[in-house]
């Protein structure tokens, strides 16, 4: 028999004479806890759970250890049109579980519903689902982190955003076993390449247990990405080396955190706190669902069956509600504190400040995680957008967060490839939007600076199709986006023509020093510095094979030496990577902090600014005590004359001809090469 037990810590915890169970769900007439044998296949007991504290069922199970497999029923109204959708003949799983058992399969028993009637009148499903259904296990702590470097100086940080299974899977240099997996990324084969790049922080897309929808499995396709999470206090296994015993993948995990601590890199983790694998209403009762749809997610005002959408994902996750932003947070904690991760990129993060009023930045979850002392170190970053009414949120974030910004991306793509913007535009961008960002305690490194990232075109993709390609995702080619300012060079795809391969490759690297070279924060995307290609799908979110895999034999190692360059140069300078807004105004000696210049040397006027037939301009950049700095910028397809700044000026990058010596030149005159970027540093 269960005894009372307590409402806090949510969850299953053991204590040394027991195991205390916690569940939010407020509206539930009871909760019962089922246990089952080690392998989940049998079910030994059924207890009802014996206390109800402030919206939390409980009760504790004394001599019960870790180990220990189990799930819930919740019984109470199933009234889709009151938002109630309880069904006691479904296995739960509990959010907080920390190890989940079993092998999740589309079968009409994991339904709440009868199939094919989705309405009130069709009433709950009645077959148990208890042997097809995700269990927990009970768990105990890992040992307390003892070593946790010191977050790296926001100004040197360099993010690059990559896919745990497609980073290793074809790379030569790690062992066959591991490759694909938490222990493939941290082998010395993966770290060397990273650290060889200099970037700083690698940003992981989403690692938690996430289901592939009944769609995709229809089609034999996979949820490739991982956006589509059920399990968020748990690694996937499908990412572990030994993925048939999901147990190993918290051990995993971790000791990958740890090895590339000790490589002197950063460990962040994209997570899903927007929508839930659950789905619209005619998805199924895993989870939140049935132990408190109302409570969980948010409902149409105007129709309480129906699920607010915000995400496109079937479901919005009702963070608003404070059991609900208790369990984000306990879940980030989780992640910080016994996982060993550095911080954040939420998908969808506007989702996280909606209330009854919209997006708010003082909203509660936002104000709840601001004053989290195991969070205060954390990196945050926002996609700052989300699918709802008022979703576009650039800029609006709190002063802490780093926010993705897309009219980066775009401007800086239009400039290179589609000559759809203007010079301010280009400007404005390269000096991390301060039309976004410049407000409040925002700095100019909330800007999340990049021109790809996993969902899109690849970089070779960009610079090699005019149009996507998706026919294998099955969609007909209708998803993806179609803005994508894209040129294939004159031929759609892979060429053996020489012209148009050093047009490519001329464009890469000139997109690659933009990013690089940009006040705010650099974010890379795997494989671009590799010349990886997804053949011209710009959504290949359910592509698990070799179209998403890194082909580390086809890698381009002068990009990549390229790309090493940039970053040395972003540390070596500090003027291209300033924690201040810079100013245009002049100073008291006359100068100024950021100079821009024609190619004749005139400072640019209103006119030249928006004169849309020139795609060429410079900057000099002369923060105090940083040294001076010039950058020159040529998107057009002819090189150009360039009258330099008065003094001597040493050429340290051309980005035409990456293997050009460094090299002195007096003023006067230089010559920017077509389609190129040249870095000049003022020497004595």
């Amino acid at each position: 028999m269960l005894s009372t037990g307590q409402p806090y810590p949510l969850g299953a915890t053991p204590r040394p004479d027991g195991v205390n169970f916690a569940v939010a769900s407020e509206h539930a007439q009871f909760v019962e806890l089922c246990l089952f044998d080690e392998g989940g296949r049998q079910q030994t007991a059924r207890h009802r759970l014996p206390a109800f504290t402030d919206g939390i069922w409980h009760g504790f199970l004394p001599g019960a250890r870790a180990g220990l497999v189990y799930g819930y029923r919740a019984h109470g109204p199933y009234s889709p049109s009151a938002g109630h959708r309880f069904n006691p003949h479904k296995l739960l799983l509990d959010p907080y579980a920390r190890e989940i058992v079993g092998r999740f399969e589309w079968r009409d028993e994991q339904f709440g519903y009868r199939r094919g009637h989705a309405d009130d009148a069709a009433g709950p499903d009645d077959r148990d689902n208890a042997a097809a259904a995700l269990k927990g296990r009970v768990v105990g702590p890992l040992a307390p982190i003892t070593v946790r470097p010191d977050p790296r100086p926001a100004d040197q940080v360099v993010l690059y955003e990559l896919h745990v299974k497609g980073f290793t899977r074809r790379h030569p240099g790690v062992p066959e076993e591991l490759r694909g997996t938490y222990a493939g990324l941290a082998h010395p084969a993966a770290v060397e390449h990273l650290r060889g790049l200099g970037v700083t922080t690698v940003s992981l897309l989403p690692v938690h247990y996430a289901l592939t929808e009944e769609r995709l499995t229809k089609l034999g396709l996979a949820n490739y990405w991982g956006y589509n999470t059920i399990g968020f206090f748990c690694p996937d296994p499908r990412l572990s080396s030994t993925p048939a015993d999901s147990g190993a993948a918290r051990g995993e995990f971790r000791a990958m955190v740890e090895r590339l601590h000790a490589a002197g890199l950063e460990v962040l983790i994209d997570v899903v706190f927007n929508h839930t694998a659950e789905g619209d209403a005619t998805g199924p009762t895993l989870s939140m669902r049935g132990l408190d749809n109302a409570l969980w997610y948010r409902l149409a005002h105007d129709d309480r069956s129906r699920y607010d959408n915000s995400t496109g994902c079937g479901n919005t996750v009702n963070v608003n509600h404070p059991r609900v932003t208790q369990f984000v947070l306990d879940c980030l904690r989780y992640w910080v504190d016994e996982m060993g991760v550095d911080g954040f990129r939420f998908d969808l993060a506007p989702v996280l400040g909606r209330t009854a009023h919209g997006f708010d930045p003082q909203a509660p979850f936002f104000s709840a995680l601001a004053q989290d002392p195991s969070l205060a170190r954390a990196r945050l970053i926002a996609e700052p957008w989300d699918l709802g009414h008022g979703g576009y949120q650039l800029g609006r974030f709190p002063g802490r967060w780093l926010e993705w910004n897309d009219r980066f991306r775009d401007g800086m793509r239009q400039f290179w490839l589609g000559r759809g913007v203007d010079r301010g535009e280009f400007a404005r961008r390269l000096l991390a939007s301060s039309d976004r960002f410049h407000h409040g305690a925002r700095a100019p490194l909330a800007s999340v600076n990049h021109v790809a990232a996993h969902d899109g075109f690849t970089l070779r993709d960009l610079v090699s199709y005019r149009h996507k390609h998706n026919e294998a995702n099955g969609e007909a080619n209708n998803d993806g986006h179609n803005a994508n300012y894209s040129v294939n060079c004159g031929v759609e795809g892979p060429t053996d023509d020489a012209a148009v391969n050093a047009e490519r490759g001329r464009l890469s690297r000139a997109l690659l020093a933009t990013v690089l070279l940009a006040q705010g924060t650099p974010m890379l995307a795997a494989g671009d510095e590799l010349g990886h290609s997804q053949r011209g799908n710009n959504n290949a979110y359910c592509q698990d094979n070799p179209l998403s895999w890194i082909d580390w034999h086809a890698a381009d190692g002068a990009q990549a030496a390229f790309v090493a360059r940039l970053t040395a140069l972003r540390r070596e300078l500090p003027a291209l990577r300033q924690p201040r807004w810079l100013s245009d105004r002049a100073r008291d000696d006359g100068g100024r902090e950021v100079d821009w210049r024609d190619a004749a040397g005139h400072p640019m006027t209103a006119a030249r600014w928006h004169d849309g037939d020139r795609h060429c301009l410079a900057v000099t950049l002369a923060p105090q005590d940083t040294g001076v700095v010039l950058l020159i910028f040529n998107a057009e397809p002819r090189a150009h004359q360039w009258v330099l700044p008065a003094g001597r000026w040493l050429c340290v990058l051309d980005s035409s001809d990456p293997a050009a010596p460094e090299r002195v030149m007096e003023g006067g005159l230089a010559e920017a090469p077509a389609q190129s970027v040249l870095v000049l540093r003022a020497v004595d």
